[in-house]
């Protein structure tokens, strides 16, 4: 079975993202995540959202690498504002992804939008719940 992914466009890769991860604006944080081949530290901006006292990271492009580093590690690291946060990740079933899915998009805004209308799915979205 094939996992759905969309490239982010180039501007996003390599301009809105270290940006991002920089200022720390609109609830985004630094996800830090051991690559599951080069056991690198790979780093890359994510915006955590909170539903029904948990903590979420959700995969706007689908299957991206970060979402397969995450998977096979089990663990990441959040920063923001000069805290880290060492987490394990816990991925959410299909089936209980929509209200995490939803808020991520309220929270997330236009940014994310057309993720969701050209991946529609919610299984072309992995939703990782921070478990300390």
């Amino acid at each position: 079975m094939t996992m759905a992914y969309l490239k982010p466009p180039a501007f996003t890769r390599r301009v809105a993202n270290p940006v991002a991860m920089r200022l720390s604006g609109r609830g985004v944080a630094t996800l830090t995540v051991v690559g599951r081949r080069t056991g690198k530290p790979h780093k890359v901006p994510v915006i955590p959202v909170e539903v029904g006292g948990s903590r979420y990271l959700v995969a706007p492009y689908g299957e991206s690498e970060w979402v397969r580093n995450l998977r096979a590690a089990d663990r990441g690291e959040l920063s923001r504002k000069g805290r880290t946060e060492a987490f394990h990740a816990v991925e959410v079933p299909v089936d209980a992804r929509e209200p995490i899915i939803t808020r991520y998009r309220e929270v997330a805004g236009r940014v994310v939008g057309s993720c969701f209308t050209k991946l529609p799915d919610a299984r072309d979205h992995p939703v990782f719940q921070v478990a300390p």
